[in-house]
């Protein structure tokens, strides 16, 4: 069935292309519709297994645009959340052109940010510090990946942080075999960084990776964000030493979600995808506290997700 995509990255989120929902529809016009199931973020747990004190609160957010996603008041929420490190994909501006209401945050005097070199209004990632990194680098190293602004990794004393808004596999999976070439290439960055300190990686890893983290998995098994190459790429990368955050702390959860297409009314009837990450080398997880999914922030299609680690 064709998608009405208002642009090809949504394709992916329509979420609602079962071949029986025309018969549904019918025999559901006798009954009041059905009430959406949410998602109820529960009190951020403040301490690790191993009893420490979370110490660094990493927040991540594809804003879907920055200049909008400022409009729409975007810092407030971070301003009142206050992470010590603020990652943000999806910024779909150039450095000239970034709103004087983020570049001038006295909160967050180290910013960084990546922006695509040939394509203006698209991709883009930043990251906002509390405390300056030791070092700042951009890209995974190499070029057909690189020119598109996806990646920042800072050093700090313990580990890494990388943000990363990978590539979708857009509609029509026309990008598909670029996105098996980029796994495959930064999961060896994310592995060559991981031998040298403990590494966390948060962003839009534009994937869910399991039945459990999308509400429809049946009617998406073709679409961008749940072919079975991405969901293997992400398998693989959690077999080479990766952990899925949210996913290790809370198992069973369903109907919890990061993105819900504009469309449909997706996100008041909660049909979503998760598709933003924290993955940690495994040897942070002892100090792992929480991983929250700010289901509530409003300013993108997709919300906030916050990491609270001992480090």
């Amino acid at each position: 069935s064709m998608k009405r995509g208002k642009k090809t990255e949504e394709a992916a989120a329509d979420g609602e292309n079962d071949s029986g929902s025309a018969t549904a529809k019918k025999a559901k016009k006798s009954k009041e519709p059905e009430a959406p199931v949410l998602y109820e973020d529960p009190p951020d747990k403040m301490t690790s297994k191993d009893g420490r004190n979370a110490n660094m609160k990493i927040t991540s957010w594809n804003v879907d645009g920055l200049r909008a996603w400022v409009k729409k008041k975007g810092l407030d929420w971070v301003r009142e959340e206050a992470p010590d490190v603020l990652c943000l994909q999806e910024t779909k501006c150039a450095e000239k052109d970034l709103p004087a209401e983020i570049t001038s945050m006295p909160e967050y005097p180290h910013k960084y940010w990546a922006a695509s070199d040939d394509k203006g209004g698209y991709s883009g990632v930043a990251m906002l510090c509390k405390t300056e990194p030791l070092k700042v680098t951009y890209g995974i190293g190499k070029e057909e990946h690189d020119k598109e602004g996806r990646v920042i990794t800072a050093e700090f004393h313990n580990f890494y942080l990388v943000t990363a808004y990978v590539p979708n596999a857009s509609r029509g999976l026309v990008r598909l075999d670029y996105r098996k070439t980029w796994d495959v290439d930064f999961r060896a960055y994310l592995s060559e960084l991981d031998v040298q300190k403990p590494l966390v990686l948060c962003g839009d890893l534009n994937v869910a990776h399991q039945e459990i983290d999308l509400k429809n998995p049946k009617g998406n098994k073709k679409n961008a964000g749940f072919t079975p190459e991405e969901r293997e790429g992400f398998s693989q990368l959690l077999e080479s030493g990766f952990v899925d955050s949210f996913r290790e702390l809370y198992p069973e959860q369903t109907n919890a979600y990061t993105f819900w297409t504009y469309m449909m009314n997706a996100r008041a009837k909660n049909v979503g995808w998760r598709l933003d990450y924290f993955l940690l080398s495994s040897s942070l997880l002892q100090g792992l506290c929480d991983s929250k999914i700010r289901n509530k922030a409003i300013g993108s299609d997709h919300c906030p997700i916050t990491l609270h680690i001992a480090l």
